[in-house]
């Protein structure tokens, strides 16, 4: 066997083959290669062309590094006359056209950015960093340009922050799919605006069938007015997460005003009063129940939060609006202003929360995928742009399988 032939092997050529090959320097494998076929297509259509003439100077292609070895394609382009779009460069058929590195680059690239640092990546591909970002932005750009969403019918729409002093992006999901369809900076009204009237024509707004997400006023007002057939239902993680927050605060209204012997009886609540009753062990309860004597301000709030853990039981719709019903009463008489507070809040999105009743909604999926983009971002301890940061989140748990866009004659690594 030949060392070209055994070149080939090893390397796993296809489309093309070896010519000749030759050590440049101390960490450079120079191989010079050619396509297997001798018809030159267009790259614009994919007619034959005439050859009109062989480029003077060759071109270069990195490929993935063996053995720490650098590995470059050599190749001496032709132009050809295509009887559609004139004279152009023949099509490469292991590289991207004006791309310098081969498709089988481009795939370990992606492949080993959606697992590891892009440092620990461009280490293992033998590239600096900085050289490393610019082509994943470019390859992600490019494989995405021209992706359109499909197929949604239940989406979810949550905030992240995304670097220093409050700057925010905001997440829109496919919770049928569990996966992030957009990305938008802000989260302004006008930044979900923007996703419904960019990225989805009015027919597929009018398929969105359910749609989850928090209290805030400008992604509620936006899903109202754009998707009319969608059923808004309020996640169930912010109801209770701001029922907590209200009786957090009565526990700090009652440590401010109490003395310093009476503080001791508060000690250690905090956390106690967050749990949920199936959580606590009998001492514990124990514990709460002592504040019936000892503080009945917070003993009051803290039923009332074990109360409302009853309405995510309710199966009966009816059943379930009775029972809030009755229990934003019995708030609004303890007397307690954050809990008051917070049943205003309550009737002001009751149709939203009482949805969850009837179709056991969540965001739970989109929090768990913004646990995933909350450790990308860690894991490159922060990045300075949106742009950079959607690019790994769309790698990492896009609508999109990026690195399979890639021709599949090319998936090794």
């Amino acid at each position: 066997m030949t060392g070209s032939r055994l070149l080939s092997k090893l390397l796993r050529f296809k489309g093309f083959r070896v010519v000749s090959w030759w050590f440049e320097g101390r960490s450079s494998f120079v191989i010079a290669v050619k396509p297997h076929k001798n018809g030159c297509c267009c790259p614009e259509c994919g007619r034959r062309g005439k050859i009109v003439r062989t480029m003077p100077h060759p071109r270069r292609w990195r490929d993935i590094p063996v053995c720490g070895w650098t590995v470059w394609l050599l190749y001496h382009p032709r132009e050809i006359r295509c009887p559609t779009h004139g004279r152009v460069v023949e099509e490469i058929p292991w590289a991207e056209r004006f791309s310098r590195v081969t498709f089988r680059f481009e795939y370990a690239m992606l492949r080993y950015c959606q697992t590891m640092t892009q440092k620990a990546a461009a280490e293992l591909l033998c590239i600096s960093a900085s050289t490393l970002s610019d082509l994943l932005h470019r390859s992600i750009t490019r494989l995405r340009e021209g992706h359109r969403i499909r197929g949604l019918r239940t989406i979810g729409v949550d905030e992240i922050s995304y670097a220093k002093r409050h700057k925010y992006a905001t997440l829109v999901y496919d919770l049928d799919r569990s996966c992030v369809v957009w990305i938008g900076r802000g989260r302004a009204r006008k930044t979900i605006d923007r996703f419904f009237t960019e990225a989805l024509s009015p027919y597929q707004r009018s398929k969105i069938e359910w749609a989850c997400c928090d209290m805030s006023e400008a992604y509620i007002g936006a899903i109202q007015e754009h998707c009319p057939n969608a059923k808004l239902v309020l996640d169930r993680f912010h109801i209770v997460k701001a029922l907590n927050a209200a009786v957090d605060e009565v526990r700090k209204e009652q440590w401010r005003e109490a003395a310093p012997d009476e503080r001791q009886a508060m000690k250690g609540l905090r956390w106690l009063l967050y749990r949920h009753s199936s959580t606590r062990s009998k001492t514990e309860t124990r514990t709460l129940k002592a504040l019936e004597k000892a503080n009945y301000r917070i003993y009051r709030a803290w039923r009332l939060k074990d109360e409302f853990e009853q309405f995510w039981e309710y199966k009966a719709p009816w059943a379930a609006e009775r029972f809030l019903k009755s229990w934003t009463t019995s708030a609004l008489r303890s007397r307690l202003e954050p809990l008051r507070k917070f049943v205003k809040t309550l009737r002001q999105h009751f149709f939203g929360v009482l949805a969850f009743v009837n179709t056991r909604l969540t965001n739970a999926i989109a929090e768990g995928l913004n646990r995933i983009v909350r450790i990308i971002k860690n894991r490159a301890s922060g990045f300075r742009t949106l742009d950079a940061f959607s690019d790994m989140i769309f790698l990492t748990v896009g609508d999109l399988n990026i690195p399979e866009q890639i021709p599949k004659r090319f998936h090794t690594l």
